[in-house]
């Protein structure tokens, strides 16, 4: 079985779309993420598995900023908590703090912060603590292809 990490490069080679792996410490936190991989907090993608009335998704945000509870529930037109790291775990096949942002892979409504693609560059986990992906934000977009939301505060 592939991991998550082989399964987000694959993807990318097939689209042929150009990115950097970074291999690293394990992080667990974007300021953590930030300093090992050189880049402003602000170009991070922070993923965030939520549980919906009837479904898990996800909420892409920047590194450095949070999301409004009161602006996504308006959005999602339902009440929403951050999973449980066993959900997190069982739905995504990746521990809290290392999950991606590519929702297709999981099966997973995406839901991503307009203020990510200020950015030239995005940067994510790739589904390891260890494994960071760098790429151009464009690019970033038409992989993950969200709901471009407007939710950080």
């Amino acid at each position: 079985m592939q991991t998550q990490f082989e399964s987000i490069k694959r993807l990318l080679d097939e689209k042929r779309m150009k990115y950097e792996v970074s291999e690293h410490e394990p992080v667990y936190t974007s300021e953590d993420a930030a300093r090992i991989r050189g880049e402003d907090i602000k170009t991070g993608v922070k993923a965030l598995v939520f549980k919906g009335k009837n479904e898990f998704f996800l909420a892409l945000v920047s590194g450095d900023k949070k999301i409004d509870m009161k602006k996504l529930k308006v959005i999602i037109k339902s009440d929403a908590h951050l999973a449980s790291p066993q959900e997190v775990l069982k739905v995504c096949g990746c521990e809290i703090g290392s999950v991606h942002p590519v929702g297709t892979l999981m099966n997973l409504k995406t839901y991503a912060d307009r203020r990510i693609l200020d950015n030239e560059y995005v940067n994510f986990n790739a589904g390891l603590h260890t494994a960071s992906i760098r790429m151009k934000s464009r690019d970033f977009l038409s992989l993950v292809k969200p709901e471009i939301v407007d939710y950080a505060k």
